[in-house]
């Protein structure tokens, strides 16, 4: 029963965040807004959201703040993961489209691989090293569409699509302590404010000009939506994980690139060449050969333990 519920909460999960995609798509392009801006609104308000619901119900949100260990944790968490995989994600699409985005945030085990290797200072196994080269072909033929003399994508939105992967690693790596000791939506609201307001700042965005297009009916609606979208799909995606294991919620969200991929063909006519398309459908394979392979050793060893 509380499998199902975890495989419900990640399948929904990707959903709403692979719809988020055109959403951020549509509101880049219609209002011109920077990425600084949007992502400001889009962090602040479901962080201030979150964390007033959960104090309205008696939760104590503040005692996370009170040992350094934990307040320094969920500030980097905050920045470099909150921040991090919503800036690059963004500014991704801004340099791109929202089904490239996706799709190149699923390098992410790429690095989640090496990572683990270096700090083990393991040579990956084989199912490894077969699932990296299947992602890196997947890659190559979503950004060349097979061709070496020609690139799909521009310099700008592969260097983000790079930094939107390794965010994604370490968003999905570094808050394992904190979820286990902390309230997840404690932690994700906390994040989403933290993120929010130190790119405010830097950026300076209370200054800024595009506040007046908020007023604009179509605007407030999409954003409203994507706020909504957003901070859903991010609570669902940290709960599934106290249901299902992280290879179950690798595999389940390759959903997430099919929902973008619908609906932008649909509302943009957004079409992969047929070799890109190729290269897409072989991430996902890869990426899910990964998951398994983790999975089947994961197991393995339980069972080694269990027997000694």
């Amino acid at each position: 029963m509380f499998r199902l519920k975890g495989i419900i909460m990640i399948i929904s999960g990707s959903m709403l965040w692979g719809a988020t995609g055109p959403i951020l798509e549509w509101i880049l392009e219609t209002t011109n807004w920077s990425v600084p801006f949007l992502l400001t609104i889009r962090l602040i308000v479901p962080g201030l959201f979150i964390l007033t619901i959960l104090f309205s119900m008696k939760k104590d949100i503040f005692s996370v703040w009170k040992t350094a260990f934990w307040r320094n944790q969920l500030f980097i968490f905050g920045v470099f993961g909150m921040l991090g995989v919503q800036y690059s994600f963004i500014a991704t699409i801004d340099a791109s489209n929202a089904v490239v985005a996706t799709l190149l945030q699923f390098s992410a085990p790429i690095f989640i691989t090496l990572y683990v290797s270096l700090t083990h200072k393991k040579f990956p196994p084989q199912y490894q090293i077969v699932g990296i080269a299947g992602i890196l072909v997947g890659l190559f033929l979503l950004l060349t569409n097979g061709s070496i003399d020609s690139l799909m994508v521009g310099q700008k939105a592969l260097l983000w699509g790079l930094a939107l992967g390794v965010t994604f690693a370490f968003y999905t790596l570094y808050p394992a302590n904190l979820m286990r000791e902390w309230n997840i939506l404690i932690v994700v609201g906390w994040a989403m404010l933290i993120g929010g307001v130190v790119l405010g700042v830097i950026n300076r965005v209370w200054s800024s000009n595009a506040w007046s297009i908020l007023l604009l009916p179509n605007v407030a609606l999409m954003l409203s939506l994507l706020l909504f979208f957003g901070t859903i799909a991010f609570t669902l995606f940290l709960n599934s994980m106290k249901y299902i294991s992280a290879v179950e919620t690798s595999i389940l969200s390759s959903v997430e690139p099919l929902t973008a991929m619908a609906i932008s063909i649909v509302w943009f006519g957004t079409m992969l060449k047929s070799i890109q398309l190729i290269g897409a459908i072989l991430m996902l394979i890869f990426v899910t050969q990964l998951s398994i392979g983790g999975n089947k050793k994961t197991v393995k060893l339980k069972n080694m333990e269990k027997g000694a």
